[in-house]
């Protein structure tokens, strides 16, 4: 069993930054793929961005290309959402995920936190 917590969300302005963090405790983090999801008021969870468990294999929604940037650090049971140039449509609450296969954690993770609130002002 994983447990994720995310943290890290809050209100920022358009064109800003925010990191957002996921602590999973349990079984040991290295072993799992991880995610980030979102979803905005009245629209489905979409997903945002994913990393392998070695973090040699990378995946990114066509929104958020080239603005966010995930990472992950093992040592520290910790994954990371790097966003830059934050946008009114990116507000949403932002969802931890986990899972052993790759194509899973884009599509069906197995493990999800909390969420955590990210606003971004116009």
């Amino acid at each position: 069993q994983v447990q994720l917590v995310e943290s890290g969300g809050g209100l920022v302005q358009a064109g800003g930054s925010l990191r957002l963090s996921c602590a999973a405790s349990g079984r040991t983090f290295s072993a799992y793929h991880m995610g980030w999801f979102r979803q905005a008021p009245g629209k489905e969870r979409e997903f945002v961005a994913a990393i392998s468990w070695t973090s040699n294999t990378y995946s990114y929604a066509d929104s958020v290309k080239g603005r966010f940037t995930i990472s992950r650090d093992n040592a520290k049971n910790t994954v990371y959402l790097q966003m830059n140039g934050l946008e009114p449509e990116d507000t949403a609450v932002y969802y931890c995920a986990a899972s052993q296969m790759f194509s899973t954690v884009k599509y069906r993770p197995a493990y999800w936190g909390q969420g955590t609130q990210v606003t971004v002002s116009s």
